[in-house]
């Protein structure tokens, strides 16, 4: 139990240190943002839970590409937010895109080959 304890408490500790660094540094917290935390987080756990090297590659193949559909929001987001409003009509307005973009990028890999 305290093995899960210490997962969630390091990986919540990641979100709550980003988002306290953008109050004060948005450089700073953009790009310990924009670092794949979350994955190398994941590869961790996983690997230590395991020790199936395997599946950490066939996992870093899959983020690899559906990272490629999340891109455009990081993008757009400014853009949103002025043309929609604010934050959560751009919010949403991005997740919309994001999964329009996943199914996409689902078809196209499916299409050229790809199993994931």
């Amino acid at each position: 139990m305290s093995y899960y304890l210490i997962k969630l408490f390091l990986s919540a500790g990641v979100i709550v240190a980003v988002t306290e660094i953008a109050k004060r540094n948005n450089a700073a917290a953009s790009i310990i943002h924009s670092l794949p935390l979350t994955s190398l987080l994941a590869f961790i756990w996983m690997y230590s839970e395991t020790k199936d090297s395997a599946l950490i590659g066939r996992h870093a193949f899959g983020t690899f590409w559906f990272v490629l559909p999340t891109l455009p929001m990081f993008l757009v987001m400014p853009w949103l937010i002025k043309k929609l409003g604010g934050f959560w009509p751009a919010f949403g307005a991005g997740i919309v895109l994001t999964i329009v973009l996943y199914f996409i990028t689902m078809a196209l890999l499916k299409k050229a080959g790809v199993a994931l």
